[in-house]
C-alpha cells in the first residue's frame, strides 16, 4: 500500500555505530555529508568526532593537542562546537593548555589549530555560535555566572561587544540566514527568560518578548548580590574566597537565612530568575544564599577539581566557613539558619546537617545522595563511570573505605534538627534507596523527618501539580522553623 511505502521511506537506519562510545550529535556539516559529535568522559574529560554519513566511518579529531603542536599532559574538556562556514574545519571551546576555556580553530585537513586571540584571560567561554556567510563569530563568557557577550568579525578582526543587554545568563545564540541578525534568550534575576534579537549593523538590541509574571509586580523582585567569603585554607598567603549569590528582603533584618546548594558538583549557582527564590525572600522573609563551593564550575579547571575523590569533605567545610561568615552579619539570624540542596546538593545539605548541625534550624534534601557507595552500585550504568570520574570508583578499596565514612548515612545519629526529605520514586540517577535509607535511619534515632515522595516523578518534580504540592510542603517546612 502507498500508505506502507511512505512508512517504509522515512524508516530509521543506523548511520553512525557508536564503537561502545556514548556519541552526542551537535550539528550537520554545511554540505550535509558529516556529523559533528562530542564524546563527554566526565566534566574535565571529553571529545570531537566527525562522522561519514555515507560510509559510516568515525574519525576522533585532535582536539587534545595544543596549539603549539605538543599532546596535552592533562585531560581537555570540549565544550560549544560548530563546522566552519566552509566546513574546512571546526570552530570549538576547550581548556587544552589553559586553566579557562577559550576559542580554538582546527583544520580538518592538516589537524592543526590556532587559538581566537579575544576573550577575557580569567573567564570560561561558553556558548559559540558561527554565522552562515562564515564573517561572524559570536560567543558567550561566563564572568563571574553572568554572560558576556562578544562578536567577532572574522575577516576584519575586530571584536564587537553589544552594549545595554540585561544583566543574567545569555542562551540559545542563533544567527539569521543572512548573517546580518543574532537571536538570544536573557534570563534575568528579576526577568524570566525572553527573546531579543541583536540587529548586528545597527548595533541594537530589540527585545521581542515579555513573559507572563501574572499578577505579581516585577518592581518587588530584588536582585542578589555576589559577595565572596573567607574559608578555611589559604591561596598565595591569603584566605581562599568563595563566591556565593545573596537574595536579601527588603525589610528590616536580622532575617532567617536559607543556605541553597546547587548540585551537579560541577554546576554553579547563577543569578538566574526563579520565582520560588522570590517568594521566600519577598513573602517568607528568608535571605537566599547560593554560594558556589570549591568544585564549581565558572572559575577554572583548578577550581572545579579541589572536591574530587578524597578531597569530597573540603566542599563541606566551606559550608562550615559560610556559616561563620553568616553569623558575622548583623543582617543575619544566626539562629535560625537552614540548608537545602537537590541531587549532589543534597548530599551537602545532609553532610552539613552532620558536620555543623549545632548552628543550624533544619535542612532539606531533594533527591539527594546519602551514601556514596550504594548510590554508585545503584545509579543508572550508562552514567557510572561518569560519576566515579568525580566522586571516586568505590570499587578500590581504600576509596571505598573513604566514601563510607565521609557518607551522611554512616553518620545519620549526628542529624537531629528537622529534617525534609524529597524524592521521585522513578529516579534513575540518585534511586530512591538514598532518601529511603536516610530516612529510616534518621527516624530510628528519633529524629524529625518529613518525607514527600511521589511514584510519577524522576529526578525532580516536574508535573505541575506535583510541583505545587512539593513547593508548599517545603514553604510550610521553612515557615515552622523560622518561627
Amino acid at each position: 500500500p502507498a500508505g506502507a511505502e511512505a512508512f517504509a521511506a522515512v524508516t530509521p537506519r543506523l548511520a553512525i555505530a557508536g564503537q561502545g562510545r556514548q556519541l552526542q550529535p551537535l550539528e550537520w556539516s554545511p554540505d550535509g555529508t558529516r556529523l559533528l559529535l562530542q564524546q563527554e568522559i566526565s566534566i574535565n574529560e571529553s571529545y570531537l568526532f566527525v562522522a561519514d554519513v555515507a560510509t559510516g566511518t568515525l574519525k576522533q579529531l585532535p582536539t587534545t593537542t595544543r596549539p603549539d603542536g605538543k599532546p596535552s599532559t592533562e585531560s581537555v574538556a570540549v565544550g560549544a562546537a560548530h563546522f566552519s562556514a566552509d566546513g574546512a574545519g571546526v570552530w570549538f571551546v576547550s581548556d587544552v593548555a589553559s586553566e579557562f576555556a577559550r576559542i580554538l580553530y582546527l583544520d580538518l585537513a592538516s589537524g592543526t589549530s590556532r587559538e581566537l586571540a579575544p576573550g577575557e584571560a580569567q573567564w570560561d567561554v561558553e556558548d559559540l555560535q558561527v554565522s552562515a556567510d562564515g564573517r561572524w563569530l559570536a560567543y558567550t563568557t561566563n564572568v563571574d555566572g553572568l554572560s558576556r557577550l562578544a562578536l567577532y568579525d572574522l575577516g576584519a578582526r575586530r571584536e564587537l561587544r553589544p552594549a545595554n543587554l540585561p544583566a543574567g545568563e545569555i542562551g540559545s545564540l542563533r544567527f539569521d540566514r543572512g548573517s546580518r541578525r543574532l537571536g538570544l534568550t536573557i534570563d534575568g534575576p528579576q526577568s524570566p527568560r525572553d527573546a531579543f534579537v541583536y540587529e548586528i549593523e545597527r548595533n541594537e538590541l530589540v527585545r521581542w518578548t515579555r513573559s507572563e509574571n501574572g499578577p505579581v509586580d516585577p518592581a518587588r523582585y530584588v536582585a542578589p548580590e555576589l559577595v565572596r567569603y573567607p574559608t578555611w585554607d589559604r591561596v598565595g598567603g591569603q584566605p581562599r574566597m568563595i563566591p556565593a549569590w545573596v537574595w536579601k528582603p527588603r525589610t528590616p533584618g536580622p532575617h532567617p537565612v536559607l543556605i541553597d546548594i546547587h548540585g551537579g558538583p560541577e554546576s554553579q549557582a547563577r543569578p538566574g530568575f526563579s520565582p520560588f527564590t522570590q517568594f521566600l525572600v519577598n513573602e517568607l522573609g528568608y535571605a537566599v544564599v547560593q554560594p558556589n563551593v570549591r568544585g564549581s564550575t565558572g572559575y577554572g579547571r583548578s577550581y572545579t577539581r579541589l572536591d574530587n575523590g578524597a578531597l569530597r569533605e573540603d566542599s563541606v567545610r566551606d559550608i562550615g566557613s559560610l556559616l561563620v561568615w553568616i553569623a558575622a552579619q548583623r543582617e543575619f539570624d544566626a539562629r535560625r539558619v537552614v540548608v537545602a540542596g537537590g541531587s549532589y546538593g543534597g548530599f551537602m545539605s545532609l553532610a552539613t546537617q552532620v558536620q555543623y548541625g549545632d548552628r543550624l534550624r533544619g535542612g532539606v534534601s531533594v533527591v539527594g545522595i546519602s551514601n556514596f557507595v550504594s548510590f554508585l552500585t545503584n545509579t543508572s550504568a550508562y552514567r557510572r563511570d561518569l560519576r566515579r570520574a568525580e566522586y571516586g570508583d568505590e570499587r578500590d578499596p581504600r576509596m571505598r573505605a573513604t566514601l563510607q565514612r565521609i557518607s551522611p548515612l554512616t553518620n545519620a545519629a549526628m542529624i537531629r534538627k528537622p529534617l525534609l526529605v524529597v524524592q521521585g520514586l522513578n529516579d534513575p540517577r540518585v534511586p530512591a534507596s538514598e532518601s529511603e535509607q536516610v530516612v529510616q535511619k534518621v527516624r530510628a534515632n528519633r529524629g524529625e523527618v518529613w518525607y514527600l515522595a511521589a511514584k510519577d516523578e524522576g529526578h525532580g518534580f516536574r508535573k505541575k501539580p506535583n510541583r505545587d504540592f512539593y513547593l508548599k510542603t517545603l514553604a510550610t517546612f521553612l515557615a515552622r522553623l523560622k518561627d
